[in-house]
């Protein structure tokens, strides 16, 4: 079970500006790889959506065998927009915001709106006392403490909203088709973002027009449509299962620390190598939030480079795909629990 580290302040900060200093070289872009990157992601992802276009004709069913790596390549193009977020994928920032603009209009996420939520989340996350700025439903939890304070019917609409079978099936398609189509918990007075979700409606439209005036409307649903519904339900399960694992670690305000909550509240989730590059090395998420600069295509070199990163408990992905009934945090055993746990 993951525990705090119970170092005082100046030795905090003393292993926070170690490792600072052992991850800077990898927080530079290397921008032939990257371009390489998104061209080859870019590339294998319209290729395999022709394919599935023209198996069409053979049958539905042949198209639909497809799906799993085409969508594989979407969660790919989300990780290099994601990336592009960070400003860690390109050296420049125009080109950053170019190819993130590129990917969003097949990840259906408005790429403005999407980065500053996300950096919110970089700034609170698996913090007790800031669980209002920069949270979400699928990283998010109650203390059992606060959960068995609720009244009764609350208490069942927890439950119900944790549900995996909602969170995990029914949301994430829900999200990035129709919920990312309105800035609906963006605040006001957050202007350039906001209109940015507008501006990606209008580049989705001309997309899917275009799209449909070349291939035909029906062909487009049957093909994106399901390409979209299979990426969304793995890209959210893999940006939910980074904290939300039995031994990761919470804690309040007084007791948050930056380098601790990385590599104890972010999980190094071991996936085999095939999908560590189709999702882009996101399982190496304790070196990501330690050092939100050093682009996927370096996350591997940094993680062999520096021994303190190796020193993390893993999770494995059996281990990974049962966290989704985790949903309460058990401020007494530090852990995350289960409904029907205690």
């Amino acid at each position: 079970m993951s525990q705090f580290a119970t170092v005082d302040g100046a030795s905090s900060r003393a292993r926070h500006l170690e490792l600072r200093a052992a991850l800077a070289p990898f927080e530079h872009a290397v921008d032939a790889t990257g371009a390489l990157q998104l061209a080859t992601t870019f590339g294998l992802f319209v290729g395999i959506c022709g394919t599935m276009y023209a198996a069409l004709g053979i049958s539905y069913l042949v198209s639909l065998a497809f799906v799993v790596p085409a969508a594989g390549f979407l969660v790919r193009l989300f990780i290099i927009q994601h990336d592009c977020g960070h400003g860690a994928y390109f050296s420049s920032r125009w080109a950053n915001d170019i190819a993130g603009i590129i990917c969003s209009s097949l990840t259906l996420t408005p790429y403005a709106n999407w980065r500053r939520q996300h950096a919110l989340h970089h700034g609170n996350w698996n913090n007790l006392d800031r669980r209002e700025g920069g949270a979400d439903i699928f990283s998010v939890c109650l203390t059992v403490k606060e959960y068995r304070s609720l009244p009764f019917w609350r208490r069942v609409a927890y439950r119900q909203t944790r549900n995996p079978l909602l969170i995990h099936i029914l949301l994430p398609p829900l999200l990035f088709v129709m919920l990312y189509r309105v800035p609906f918990d963006t605040p006001a007075n957050w202007r350039s973002e906001r209109r940015s979700v507008y501006w990606t409606n209008v580049l989705l439209l001309a997309v899917f027009i275009g799209a449909g005036l070349l291939l035909g409307f029906g062909r487009v649903a049957m093909v994106q449509g399901p390409i979209v519904v299979v990426a969304a339900i793995i890209g959210v399960w893999l940006f939910a299962v980074q904290h939300r694992f039995d031994d990761t670690l919470w804690a309040r305000q007084a007791d948050w620390d930056f380098t601790t909550a990385a590599l104890e509240g972010s999980s190094y989730l071991r996936l085999p190598r095939v999908l560590n590059w189709f999702t882009g090395n996101i399982g190496y998420h304790h070196i990501h939030h330690l050092a939100p600069r050093v682009p996927n295509y370096r996350l591997r070199a940094c993680y062999d480079a520096v021994p303190a990163l190796r020193a993390v408990p893993s999770l494995s992905l059996g281990r990974a795909l049962k966290s989704v009934r985790l949903a309460l945090w058990d401020e007494d055993r530090r852990c995350l629990i289960r409904f029907c746990a205690r």
